[in-house]
């Protein structure tokens, strides 16, 4: 360089930087800037760097000489841990006939939950228990030949069951229904119940679970809605509350994450 020539400060800097790119470049098969429509691999195909590795099943004339890669069921396994990102449960489809008539047209229909066995608990326990006393009351009054007695214990343990048999249809016919729109409690058997509250109303909501719930996987819901009584408040026993709790939040909160998730589901269905 001329003495009298000025200093370029940043000359030896920027050309180092070059060399570097270049350097980075070459190292790199997807950076390889000579041909845009080719890799490293096809650009140099004598250079084990970029030609290692390169070949598939279709690159060798006998299929047979290509193996490929094996998985462990355990390796597969660890896919599916609570490590990874957390997923829902299914979505449903489509409604039972037994919700389809609740909803109005424009709304998107996101599932529907039965009340957790445990719902059922107090009235199994009253006939499994009615049925034992009873029973051992009948045998012993038939013994003493007290035949009207008898009568009137088999009349009792036939109302218990009966009793029994209502509170089973009626949790049959329970449903905790969640739409884009709104949660709804329906139940009732001769006479319906129907419960609802907008989404956009939501306040507050939180679940709750007793030692016995989280063994079992079942919780409270409690909806708080502009501090104002409310015809849907509490619902008790319902099943997988986490899960629950995580799907009617996506829907309050992020109502395009669920479009886009159904979307998809949708185009993988097609496929």
């Amino acid at each position: 360089m001329d003495p009298g020539e000025p200093r370029d400060p940043r000359g030896e800097g920027a050309r180092r930087s070059r060399d570097d790119d270049e350097d980075f470049r070459f190292q790199d098969p997807a950076m390889d800037d000579t041909d845009p429509g080719r890799t490293r691999a096809e650009t140099y195909p004598d250079d084990a760097r970029f030609t290692q590795g390169a070949r598939r099943a279709d690159d060798y004339e006998d299929p047979e000489q290509y193996e490929a890669p094996i998985f462990t069921e355990e390796e597969l396994e660890g896919l599916d841990r609570s490590g990874g990102p957390r997923r829902f449960l299914p979505l449903e489809d489509e409604p039972t006939t037994l919700v389809a008539r609740y909803l109005f047209p424009t709304e998107r229909y996101r599932g529907e939950w039965k009340r957790h066995w445990i719902h059922l608990s107090l009235p199994l326990s009253v006939g499994a228990g009615a049925t034992l006393l009873l029973g051992y009351l009948a045998g012993f009054l038939t013994k003493q030949g007290v035949d009207g007695m008898v009568t009137v214990a088999v009349l009792i343990w036939l109302g218990v069951i009966s009793w029994v048999a209502w509170k089973v249809f009626d949790w049959y016919f329970d449903r905790f229904i969640l739409t884009n729109k709104r949660v709804m409690v329906v139940n009732g058997i001769v006479t319906r119940k129907v419960a609802m509250m907008p989404l956009l109303r939501v306040t507050d909501m939180k679940y709750e679970q007793s030692a016995l719930g989280r063994m079992l996987s079942y919780g409270t819901f409690v909806l708080e809605s502009a501090g104002q009584d409310q015809a849907l408040r509490e619902v008790k026993h319902l099943p997988n509350p986490n899960e629950l709790y995580l799907r009617v939040v996506e829907e309050m909160y992020e109502p395009q994450a669920v479009e886009a998730r159904l979307g998809k589901d949708d185009e993988g269905d097609d496929a």
